[in-house]
Parts: C-alpha cells; structure tokens; sequence
C-alpha cells in the first residue's frame, strides 16, 4: 500500500477542484466516488433542473402573452423534454473521470470509509495518505415516516419517465417549488405539504407570499402546518395521510416527493474511526476547511460545517481554497459576503446579504428600499405575473446590506447586488451606473432612489 499525498472522497465540484489542484501541484492525488462521477449539480440537480425549468419558462411566457401578439397553445413533452436534459448529463461521469485521469488522479470507483486516521478504505482495497479531504456532498434526510419507501427523491423526479398529474411535495423548500412550478406548467396538480408555518424559510417573507400567490394562480397548492405522518399505497396511486392546521388529511396522489431537506453524506465513511468530528450541518472544521479534531483531514462543500451555504460556487471555492491550504500551509480562508442564493420558480426569487430579520439582530440601523416593478417596462413588456423588491441599505454608511428580488430577470439582477455587496460598493454609487438599456439591470438605480 503505497502512501499517496491526498485521497478525495466525491466528485462534484469541491471534491474535483481540490483534486486537480493538488495533482497539478505535483501531489500523487486519489479521487473515490460510489455514485457516477461528477456530483449532484450537473448530474442530479442545478444543470439538468435548469434544463426542464428552461422549457417551463417558455411554456409560461406563451400563456402571459395571449391577447398580447402571441395565439396557440404550447406545451411540454416530458419524454421530449427529458431526452435533451439527458444530452447534458449522460456525458459528465466519463468526462468527468477522464478530466481527472489526465490531471493525473488516480480514480477509484465504490463506497469509501475511514480504516484508520489517513487510511481509506474502497472495498477490499486500502489507499492511504497524508492527508483525506472530504467531499461528499448531501443526501436527501431520511424523514422516519410509516411508506417512506413510496416516496422519490429529487434524482427520482429529474428520472421520471412521464410525469403523473397529482404529485404532492412533502417540504416547502427550494426543490418543492422548483419542481412544483415546472410541473404546474407541464400540466400536473401539485401539492406542497409544508410542516412549519412558512415555506421559503431564509427569504424575505413578503417576497414569499408573493410566489405563494403566483403558485396559487397556476395551480399549485400549498399548505402549511402540515404534519405528514404517513404515505399510503393505494389502487396504483398514493395517499399522504397527516394533519394541516389540526384537521386531519388525507390527500390522494400520484406521486410521492420527499423535498424536506437534505442532510451531510457521512454516515458511512466511519467518522468515528478517524476521529473527525461533525456538528448537525457536517464536519466540524476551522477557517481553512480543515477537521478541528484531525489535522490530516480536511472538509469542504456540502458535506462541511464550513460557514458557507450549500451552492456550487460556494464548494467549489472551498475545495481550491482547501487545496490551497494543503499545499501552502493554513493560510488562506473564504469571505462568504455577497452570497447569491436564487430559488427557480416562475418568476424566480433571490436574495443576497442580510434579511431584514439578520439586519435588525445584529442591531444595524437601515432603510429598505421597497417596491413593485411589474408595471415598470422591463416587466410589462413580457406580461411578467409580479415583480418586486427589497434593498436593504445601512443608514451610517449607505452600505447595501442585503437585497431581494422577485421577477423575471431576477437571476442576472440579483448577481449585481452581490457584486455591489462583496465589492463594497456604496448604494448611492451602484445608482449612478449607466446600466444598458432596456434590461433587467437598467432598473437598478431607480431601485435605489430614495
């Protein structure tokens, strides 16, 4: 068994970055991986999920401009619809793997765990190194409910064959109203079955109820303080049994989504063995992604309690970082400002810096600079359903402090802010910006005008 310099547990997009650094760096690099190579973005979630959002974006487009120049009726073919999602995925894992062969990582296919402090095992084989970086990302969490087994993930519902007209949600997350608001457009029933009393947590609430109010208008139904105690099968259909608001419920369905979160993907690598600790949100490690109870191990991504929020830049920049503290010593560590987090319904929501709530905890003083822009001409002239924001911007300073956007070109807007953020740039000079014209971000500076 001859000693390598590191072994990296998951391909995605941590997992390879820290690899082909460190390869190119000289260092003899094991990568290992018991699902196909490449990660959940391009194989399970953002890449392919874009791809069917894609379609149901111009499905809805079509609808909002009748009686406005446009006549017919479009509509989704799923099986259509999943075969160009599928030129996009079915590539990676052999693209994926070749990429790291000719970087010079050695590749190792099946479950990984920890044989001692540095040594993995991958089935009968045994790799050990100086150090282990861990890379495996999030599983859906298991939810403890009687039929449990009826139910599909988020991978299930990319893979889905045909889309059945009733699917229910259990989970008022960003899968739940991702998926719920292209199946709504695809021609399905959905249901979202939220536990607590808002969905979208983490967002501003009155960009919230306005996406609930849009979901509402298309057809999709949620309900809140929904405690789902069981799934059914019955007559080659389903039924979610539980209660909403104290009333009992028994709704028949279809299909069967558990989008109630996700949880680090540790539980079989034998953490304990390699004493590593982990806190609820994965590995517990310091400022340079390594382990704070083993020094050879090091953490990023999902899978780590690393401070930065479950996105694919996000790991990305903590396997190069960690890769980088491998190579040079503990000294470099990541500014998480200017995260831009975006939910992809139609329209879709985003956010970036503080919620008005996180703001008023840290005792900031700020005004919010608020408004609806569906009657503003980047809106109206695409018939947009609502549109709407919120800047947060701290009194003293005129620092932008968070912002929340909800509309159609909310994915592109939302990134400025988040470069305004993270460059410090004051409100009242992000103003001034001569944006291009007629776009999305040309509404900006009237946002910010008091």
């Amino acid at each position: 068994m001859d000693e390598l310099d590191l072994i990296v547990v998951g391909t995605g997009s941590a997992g390879t970055a820290a690899a082909t650094r460190c390869a190119n760096a000289g260092w003899r690099v094991a990568i290992v991986d018991e699902l196909p190579y490449g990660g959940t973005c391009p194989l399970r979630g953002c890449d392919p999920k874009k791809v069917l959002v894609g379609a149901a974006e111009l499905v809805d487009w079509a609808q909002r401009m009748k009686g406005s120049g446009v006549k017919g009726q479009l509509q989704i073919d799923w099986a259509e619809l999943m075969a160009f999602k599928r030129t996009f995925t079915e590539p990676v894992p052999e693209e994926r793997e070749s990429s790291l062969r000719e970087a010079g990582v050695a590749t190792y296919h099946g479950a990984a765990r920890f044989a001692d402090k540095t040594t993995i095992a991958v089935g009968e084989e045994r790799l050990r190194a100086r150090y282990v970086l861990l890379a495996a990302g999030q599983r859906p969490a298991p939810l403890g409910l009687p039929g449990e087994e009826y139910l599909i993930d988020s991978t299930g519902f990319l893979d889905l064959a045909s889309l059945p007209k009733r699917v229910a949600f259990i989970g008022g997350g960003y899968i739940a109203f991702e998926f719920a608001h292209l199946a709504a457009r695809a021609g399905a029933t959905p249901v979202i079955f939220q536990r607590g009393p808002r969905v979208l947590v983490g967002f501003e609430p009155s960009l919230v109820d306005a996406i609930v109010d849009i979901g509402t208008a298309v057809g999709i139904d949620v309900r809140v303080n929904a405690e789902v105690k069981g799934v059914e099968k019955r007559d080659g259909g389903f039924v979610v049994r539980g209660t909403v608001g104290g009333a009992e419920l028994a709704h028949e369905c279809d299909l069967v989504v558990q989008a109630a979160g996700r949880v680090p993907n540790l539980d079989g690598l034998a953490l304990d063995v390699a004493g590593v600790e982990r806190t609820k949100k994965g590995v517990a490690v310091n400022e340079y992604f390594q382990s704070k109870s083993n020094p050879a191990v090091y953490a990023v991504g999902d899978c780590a309690d690393g401070g930065g929020l479950p996105l694919t830049p996000t790991a990305a920049e903590e396997g190069d970082v960690a890769a980088k503290n491998l190579l040079d010593g503990n000294k470099h560590a990541i500014d998480f400002s200017g995260l831009a987090s975006i939910v992809y319904t139609i329209p879709s929501l985003g956010m970036t810096g503080l919620t008005e709530q996180q703001a008023r905890d840290k005792g900031l003083r700020f005004t919010v600079r608020a408004g609806d822009t569906t009657q503003w001409y980047s809106s109206r002239r695409i018939r947009a359903r609502v549109a709407c924001y919120r800047i947060l911007i701290e009194e003293k300073s005129g620092a932008i402090l968070g912002a929340h956007i909800l509309g159609p070109h909310t994915e592109e807007v939302i990134n400025v802010f988040a470069l305004a953020i993270r460059a410090k740039v004051p409100a009242a000079d992000l103003g001034t910006v001569l944006f291009g014209y007629p776009t999305g971000s040309s509404d900006i500076s009237e946002m910010l005008q008091a």
